[in-house]
């Protein structure tokens, strides 16, 4: 093509000015609500952990026809309950996907939601609303129902409850009286994170493939052994290799995870209770002070989250 024929065949088209194309992306992620994700601050993660911040009062959640998705959404009720303090936001995203009112992403202190749960009895549902809180690290602080009869629902022991009556007569056979539980000596079980979690991290999204299958077959054992249960210790371990303050939030991470996989599977949350001990614990001691692959092999065994259960057969 000429030079002529070229100037012709572009004449009367127009072209973007020069970088208005960024400004297109730029505009375009804002009205996704897309940030460019970034690493969690174990240190944050732990502040945001012990945080305990106020229920919000019935008046501070929104009003339904407030909302941008009015309709609401029958939500993955195994992804609510993994709902937990210290998530970022991409996180949460992950599990309950976007926030159903114009509150803003970036910034917002609160995600706000509208579920719908079914009660069990044919196709029954109620609606209720669900906010989840950060902080100024935009980290989760913790998750509400505006009501207590959604989180009634979200209980595993909920479901129970929520069967059609029946329609005939039932005869109730009195049981044998049961003997008495035989207290047990408490039982630890130490649990390696490196078979857990991949190294360095504590969080959900940290877990290796079999991670939650040795949890979830942990709470089978406890179940199995333990006709009654007074108590569970979990206690987060980490090696010498890094800071005193990042092992103790890395340990805590790492116990509370546990934690909420045991709560998952079916263990009264009641009956719980999570420590990071960091590295001041360990089992075995290694010479050098240079992380290399042989020390790291060497420190694994202090790599470990102990669950001590006290209670009879």
């Amino acid at each position: 093509m000429t030079l002529r024929a070229r100037k012709t065949a572009t004449a009367g088209r127009r072209f973007p000015a020069r970088g208005s194309g960024l400004h297109l992306l730029a505009a375009a992620l804002l009205l996704a609500g897309c940030a460019p994700g970034r690493p969690i601050d174990p240190l944050a993660q732990a502040r945001a952990m012990a945080a305990q911040p106020a229920a919000p009062a019935a008046e501070e959640f929104p009003a339904i026809e407030m909302a941008r998705w009015k309709e609401g959404v029958f939500p993955n009720l195994e992804n609510l309950r993994l709902v937990s303090r210290g998530m970022g936001k991409d996180q949460i995203r992950h599990l309950l996907g976007w926030p159903h009112f114009d509150e803003g992403l970036w910034g917002a202190r609160d995600w706000n939601y509208i579920f719908h749960l079914r009660t069990g009895k044919a196709t029954e549902f109620i609606t209720c609303q669900y906010m989840v809180r950060f902080d100024d690290s935009m980290l989760s602080t913790g998750a509400f129902w505006k009501g207590s009869e959604c989180a009634d629902l979200l209980r595993p022991a909920a479901k129970v409850a929520m069967t059609e009556a029946p329609t005939k007569p039932v005869v109730v056979v009195q049981p044998l009286p049961s003997p008495a539980p035989t207290p047990l000596p408490p039982k630890k079980i130490s649990l390696g994170t490196d078979g857990l979690f991949r190294f360095g991290g504590g969080a959900l999204s940290d877990l290796q493939p079999q991670g939650r299958q040795k949890v979830e077959q942990l709470a089978q054992e406890i179940r199995r052994n333990f006709r009654t249960i007074q108590s569970i210790s979990i206690t987060g371990h980490t090696d010498r290799l890094g800071s005193t303050a990042y092992n103790d939030a890395l340990s805590i991470r790492r116990a509370n995870t546990v934690r909420d996989l045991l709560v998952n599977a079916g263990i009264d949350e009641a009956l719980l209770r999570a420590s990071g001990a960091g590295k001041s614990q360990p089992v075995v001691d290694c010479p050098g002070t240079k992380k290399t692959p042989s020390l790291v092999a060497c420190l694994q065994p202090n790599r470990r989250v102990e669950v001590e259960v006290r209670g009879a057969a």
